[in-house]
């Protein structure tokens, strides 16, 4: 980490003249918050010392130019962080606080945003962003604690941390609940993006990330309700509050549900991805505003049902082209909303009104820590099986990020200095959040030992490196050889010995790989993938040579885009079935596997030389994802085939609640059932073709 702190700081070195000719510093009163006034972009500088000209006088400029200069600077910061954080192997919204501390450094700065600009351009990008990539069947599952997290836990939080900082603050109740809805909403992006490097179970993110998706919508139907009453001083009626909020909630998702599905019925129509992500995108921000000023219901939970319509049902219908460009996109919109609100926030927070407020900040940290861990640990009931590990990682995962940031910056100016005193309060949360809890959040995965990374792919990783170092290094000893710069005798004495040095590491990582099919099914699909890039940017460059068509170029494309999107298991069967005879097959076996097994299994029949087809099923028992396995092979085979079969599907614990036999009635404690290994079934062959 000192490293990144010290990179960010020189980044954010780089751009304070480009951001001090873009800053606007307001001169006259505040715009009223009950008229939505334009952004007030007119800028101007005082000297600092007297009698000193000021070297830019912006009053005389294009407004528009203005603009058009705060966000080439802005996405010109967003750039270099990126490039920052991807060189230093940390999550992009960790270089994004520190970016937006670093701009604190600068001189004051007061952009005069509307507070609706906030919230009507920047979250609909990221809220369908998220809603859109969620797979629906993979939320089902866990629906029940997801919505108890994401509804009374939401609820729950705002109150907790509202009753603790009006208690350690003395900032009026009214204002205090503003800032508990602010916080109320979870961010974990840095943490899934660790998870899926650690390998953590699928299920806990899931969980995470669902959690994450629709909190959002709750908290800012939260954060509309008490900012009314704060600005009107008036007292909150919960009956009222109650029905208020689930008919604007309700209400939301229906407009989102409805237009979501219309709109994925007209993309299965189109086959353009110009058009239909066009579609997507007047479907996101439309969804907001349609529910926000024609319905006066809530636009973000409006956003989250069309985004989880449109990305489960709309998909199917699209070309491999098509939702490859759509899902990039999302993840580009996404990028951009997010990289502008960790930056606005920073220029208009000044650093010394962080340290000044430090006792406020460390009293808001407080109160958020102990309203998730409430919120985690009191409504896990809703799944007995999440286990008390699993729950440990969700409350430190409680990170908060750009929703809370967001609705800071969309406080409005009635508020008067609370709402300074809430967005520095804001930051400092999120500032702590994503440098403690999300820094740390790797050294609590291992220490529950929840990672499912092996000791085996570190090893892999060793041998690999010093293999490549090794070959590098022979390379370029051949390399000076051919320049004249070592002689053929040294040459002829030293390469012998290093080839011999390659082939002992190469064999090292070929014994990994063969006692470990998972690792040489990941390596065989990164190179499967970097092919198919390959032929992808070599047909850019035939259509820009003029070689081929633009038709041939879209439909050469496609079938590359279809490839990239097709499962992995296919690249290894390709490989057993090129350059070899077909053998002749007399039996078959159908074998039953959880799906989590299937690289491993394909990986391991289909190097043994089995030719085998995979087909998604459904366990009854379980009600879970499995896959049914046809392998065909010739008589005598039997035992080998079982055997790989063995070593490749391990065996682990699933819990349910409601057994088929039992009814209705759940079990007051849930039943641990162990699932894995493979249901074999073998049955002669009279023909057999390969098709």
């Amino acid at each position: 980490m000192p490293r990144t702190l010290w990179t960010l700081l020189l980044l954010a070195c780089l751009l304070p003249a480009t951001l001090a000719a873009c800053a606007t510093a307001e001169s006259g009163p505040a715009a009223s918050p009950a008229v939505a006034s334009p952004p007030d972009f007119s800028a101007s500088f005082t000297p600092e010392s007297p009698g000193e000209e000021p070297a830019l006088d912006l009053k005389e400029q294009d407004p528009i130019l203005i603009v058009e200069e705060i966000v080439i600077a802005l996405l010109g910061i967003a750039a270099l962080v990126g490039i920052a954080a991807r060189y230093l192997r940390v999550p992009y919204t960790v270089g994004l606080v520190v970016m937006g501390v670093m701009l604190t450094l600068l001189p004051a700065v007061d952009l005069n945003i509307p507070p609706n600009l906030i919230l009507g351009l920047l979250l609909p990008p990221l809220i369908f962003e998220g809603a859109f990539n969620l797979d629906f069947d993979n939320l089902r599952r866990d629906l029940a604690p997801i919505l108890a997290f994401a509804v009374p836990g939401v609820i729950l939080v705002m109150i907790v941390v509202g009753l603790l900082v009006t208690w350690g603050t003395h900032l009026p109740l009214s204002l205090a609940l503003v800032f508990g809805a602010v916080v109320a909403a979870i961010d974990p992006v840095a943490v899934i993006a660790l998870f899926r490097t650690m390998g953590v179970p699928k299920r806990l993110q899931v969980i995470l990330e669902g959690e994450s998706l629709l909190n959002d919508g709750t908290a800012i139907v939260l954060y509309g309700l008490v900012i009314a009453a704060a600005v009107e001083g008036a007292r909150i009626d919960p009956i009222s509050g109650v029905v208020d909020f689930l008919s604007i909630s309700l209400g939301g998702l229906l407009v989102g549900f409805t237009l979501g599905y219309l709109t994925a019925l007209l993309v299965n129509r189109i086959d353009d991805y110009l058009i239909e992500t066009t579609l997507t995108t007047i479907l996101a921000f439309g969804s907001y505003l349609i529910a926000e000023q024609l319905f006066g219901v809530s636009g973000v939970l409006a956003v989250v049902a069309a985004g989880l319509v449109t990305g489960n049902v709309g998909p199917a219908g699209m070309s491999p082209t098509t939702r490859i460009v759509l899902f990039n996109f999302w993840e580009y919109a996404a990028f951009i909303a997010n990289s502008f609100i960790f930056l606005l926030i920073g220029l208009q927070i000044d650093l010394s009104q962080l340290f000044a407020s430090w006792q406020s900040i460390l009293i808001a940290i407080l109160a958020v820590l102990l309203a998730r861990a409430l919120t985690v640990y009191g409504l896990a009931w809703f799944r007995r099986d999440i286990p008390l590990r699993w729950q440990h990682v969700l409350n430190w995962g409680g990170l908060r990020g750009a929703v809370s940031l967001a609705l800071a910056l969309s406080l409005p100016l009635a508020l008067g200095p609370a709402r300074t005193q809430i967005q520095v309060m804001t930051f400092g949360v999120v500032l702590f959040t994503l440098l403690v809890q999300g820094v740390t959040m790797g050294k609590l995965v291992r220490s529950l030992k929840l990672s499912e990374k092996r000791e085996m792919a570190d090893e892999y990783e060793r041998r690999h490196a010093r293999a490549v170092a090794a070959r590098a290094a022979l390379d370029h000893l051949g390399s000076m050889r051919r320049k004249g710069l070592i002689s053929d005798h040294t040459w002829s004495t030293l390469s012998p010995i290093m080839e011999g040095y390659n082939k002992a590491l190469s064999q090292a990582v070929k014994e990994v790989l063969v006692l470990n099919p998972q690792l040489e099914a990941e390596e065989l699909e990164a190179a499967r993938r970097e092919s198919l890039q390959a032929q992808r940017s070599t047909f850019n460059t035939l259509l820009q040579s003029g070689v081929i068509s633009k038709e041939t170029y879209s439909e050469l494309v496609s079938e590359v885009d279809a490839a990239l999107e097709s499962p992995g298991g296919s690249w290894p069967e390709t490989i057993n079935i090129m350059g070899s005879e077909p053998k002749p097959v007399n039996r078959l076996i159908a074998a039953v596997i959880q799906q989590p097994d299937q690289e491993n299994a394909l990986g391991m029949l289909t190097k043994l030389g089995f030719s085998v087809t995979h087909l998604p099923s459904v366990g009854a028992f379980l009600g879970q994802r499995n896959v049914t396995l046809l392998i065909g092979f010739n008589e005598g085979r039997e035992a080998e085939a079982v055997a790989a079969l063995q070593k490749s599907c391990k065996k682990r614990v699933e819990y349910i609640a409601t057994p088929l036999e039992a009814g209705p009635m759940p079990f007051s404690t849930p039943m641990a059932v162990s699932v894995g290994g493979a249901t074999v079934f073998v049955f002669e062959v009279d023909h057999y073709e390969e098709i």
